[in-house]
């Protein structure tokens, strides 16, 4: 079994008041993944997931394909070692 990762997504587009963060919440949970969504000020969604590098991976497939809530029109990913220190997945 791999070693767990962790994805920091920003995602851009119209994904603001439009149900994406509680969207990316529930798929995330499906994946088995814990971390975060929370809106930031300047428009983008910002996502951070701690699991398996196979669901984190789904995770940002997901978050780019054409069935997420609003209009996503692009997404920037960072990856680094998981920290272990988050619990559950929020919606911030």
């Amino acid at each position: 079994m791999g070693e767990d990762t962790r994805l920091t997504a920003w995602v851009k587009g119209r994904v603001q008041g439009v149900g994406f963060r509680w969207w990316t919440r529930a798929r995330a949970l499906e994946l088995g993944l814990t971390g975060w969504a929370r809106n930031m000020d300047d428009g983008r969604v910002e996502v951070v997931a701690e699991g398996s590098r196979e669901a984190c991976v789904k995770l940002l497939e997901l978050l780019r394909g054409c069935d997420t809530p609003g209009k996503v029109t692009r997404v920037v990913e960072r990856w680094s070692e998981a920290r272990g220190s988050l619990g559950g997945f929020l919606e911030r």
